[in-house]
């Protein structure tokens, strides 16, 4: 939208001079030209440095109130969002749909930090920057990915990528020195907190791996990964494989009881068929040899005693 010119004085009542009318007027015709939301899914978030933002005309700062009552089309409200986004999972998800929907018109960056920053002041990742980088992109609630993100938020970055808010969630982040990496954007009015997701975080999923070790290395072993592959010693591999060996067998043995008991079962429905048939054909039997032989029989009057 085309941004609204100053009035013709300046607060004091002074009349402009005629180069700050015509600095008044130039800006008049500008217009923002903000990456838009994405609209469709059918393509990755783009980078940050491939389409950063080149908008010329003001970024006038928008209070937190204003950005909920919504803002022009052409003026969405720049949200950031900053992780690591380990084995990237439904809780991260979930924050992002909260940073992505705390506006009407919101367009969501999301920095992720690099290996070496990440290293240096979290410890190892299970992804590398390439495939968490990747992951973010195909996030349907993310507009923009930014690659190598700070650990912490400068004014010269948030001046440089249009920051209006930063969205987190609201317990204290201590790392780098500081008790709160957040605290002057917090203190700024910057921050729109958001809300953890309980019972799945990255260090979780890892607690999981670590705790039942062996069965997923066993697992892999199965799927045709090497000891090399696994970092597992000889003699655990040959421990895993007996092991896998033991379980086939047990399966083995437990199919042969199922299939024994199903046998048996048959038999004994057969049996209890069996015996039903020869209970009736021996009450036919005993009656009809009563019919002949008995003393109202058939016979009683014929045959000579």
């Amino acid at each position: 939208m085309p941004v609204l010119a100053a009035d013709a004085e300046s607060e004091t009542g002074i009349p402009k001079s005629p180069s700050e009318a015509r600095c008044s007027q130039a800006m008049e015709e500008l217009e923002h030209t903000c990456p838009q939301p994405r609209l469709t899914l059918t393509t990755p978030a783009p980078f940050a440095d491939e389409t950063s933002c080149q908008c010329q005309a003001p970024h006038e700062k928008l209070t937190i109130a204003q950005a909920r009552l919504g803002t022009p089309v052409d003026r969405p409200v720049r949200v950031y969002a900053d992780g690591i986004f380990d084995l990237f999972h439904s809780g991260h998800a979930r924050a992002l749909m909260q940073a992505k929907t705390l506006f009407p018109n919101s367009y969501l960056l999301v920095g992720v930090c690099s290996d070496d920053l990440t290293h240096k002041f979290k410890g190892f990742t299970v992804m590398n920057e390439t495939e968490r980088y990747e992951a973010l992109r195909h996030c349907r609630y993310v507009d923009e990915v930014i690659r190598d993100a700070p650990w912490t938020l400068t004014p010269e970055f948030l001046e440089k990528h249009k920051i209006d808010f930063v969205a987190h969630d609201d317990i204290p982040y201590s790392s780098a020195g500081s008790d709160d990496v957040y605290k002057h954007i917090k203190e700024a009015g910057m921050f729109v907190p958001t809300q953890r997701t309980e019972g799945i975080s990255t260090s979780d999923i890892i607690t999981r791996i670590v705790r039942d070790y062996d069965v997923y290395a066993r697992r892999n072993l199965q799927r045709g990964y090497t000891a090399k592959e696994l970092n597992v010693s000889f003699i655990n591999e040959k421990k895993y494989r007996f092991q896998n060996q033991v379980d086939k067998m047990k399966e083995k043995v437990k199919n042969v009881e199922e299939k024994s008991k199903e046998f048996v079962y048959k038999v004994e429905e057969k049996s209890h068929d069996l015996i039903q048939k020869w209970e009736e054909k021996s009450r036919e039997f005993i009656g009809n040899f009563l019919e002949l032989f008995g003393p109202d029989g058939a016979l009683v009057g014929i045959l000579p005693f």
